[in-house]
């Protein structure tokens, strides 16, 4: 089914229900949740999926996975194209508990494609049923990708994640955040790195990628931008950029500014 808004998705009936919507660049759907677990795959675009525990880049041919009941909101970077599948939390106890984004595998992909014609409604063991039952196999077994900006549980120091993602500087130090929390060093490492999985470093380099997507699709300049993060040089920002995103900053910008990204 074409054109659905997220909001209006759980009043149609079906143990598993499909849509597809486009959406321009910049455009933001407010914090909502669904009483089905959400697959959300952008055929092509680049999207932010942002929850309370942490933000997900969700890059072309790329999905994230939502599960039932989780607020979250969407925030569109570059035009999109987008196919959902909306799965009842009975129909498979193997589905992901977890926000994540995961790869879609070709198989996945075509089997995505076909929902946009199938009926709401679909009589166990047909056509519509078992092309159903296939994409619920390859949502269990998809890999999960590491494109997320996960929050720790503390409320102060998700709150002092949240400011910096906001605004990232290459001046703001592990002193600084110690300071600010009144914890010290020891304290802090050990905790963000059990409340985060990563450590503050790291998390800090990812950050500065999410938070550079608008920017370079506002037309900053890579090697700018890349300096005013903390980076070295453009190169390294160029490395971190493609092993998150899954793509080089100079092809981001060239979506951005192409034909789709217009809306």
């Amino acid at each position: 089914m074409r054109n659905v808004h997220p909001t209006q998705v759980d009043i149609l009936p079906g143990r598993i229900v499909a849509t597809s919507n486009d959406y321009p660049a910049h455009r933001r759907i407010a914090r909502h949740r669904h009483r089905r677990s959400q697959l959300l795959y952008s055929a092509h675009g680049i999207m932010v999926v942002g929850t309370e525990t942490g933000r997900w880049i969700v890059p072309p041919e790329r999905a994230a996975w939502i599960p039932a009941g989780m607020a979250h909101d969407v925030h569109v970077l570059v035009a999109i194209s987008t196919r959902s599948v909306y799965i009842e939390p009975e129909v498979s106890a193997a589905l992901p508990q977890d926000c994540r984004v995961i790869g879609v595998s070709p198989l996945m992909r075509q089997l995505l494609l076909e929902t946009l014609d199938l009926p709401l409604q679909a009589e166990r063991g047909s056509r519509p049923d078992l092309i159903y039952s296939l994409i619920v196999q390859e949502i269990e077994r998809a890999p999960v990708l590491p494109l997320d900006i996960p929050f720790p549980a503390d409320a102060r120091l998700a709150k002092r994640c949240r400011t910096y993602l906001a605004h990232p500087s290459p001046h703001d130090t592990i002193d600084d955040w110690c300071r600010d929390l009144a914890m010290s060093r020891r304290t802090f490492t050990r905790r963000f790195r059990s409340e985060t999985g990563t450590s503050f470093a790291q998390w800090c380099r990812q950050a500065a990628i999410f938070a550079a997507l608008p920017r370079l699709a506002a037309g900053e300049a890579i090697t700018a931008l890349a300096l005013d993060l903390g980076y070295e040089s453009a190169s390294a920002f160029t490395t971190m950029f493609k092993r998150l995103i899954g793509m080089p900053p100079s092809r981001y910008l060239a979506m951005s500014h192409g034909p789709r990204a217009s809306g």
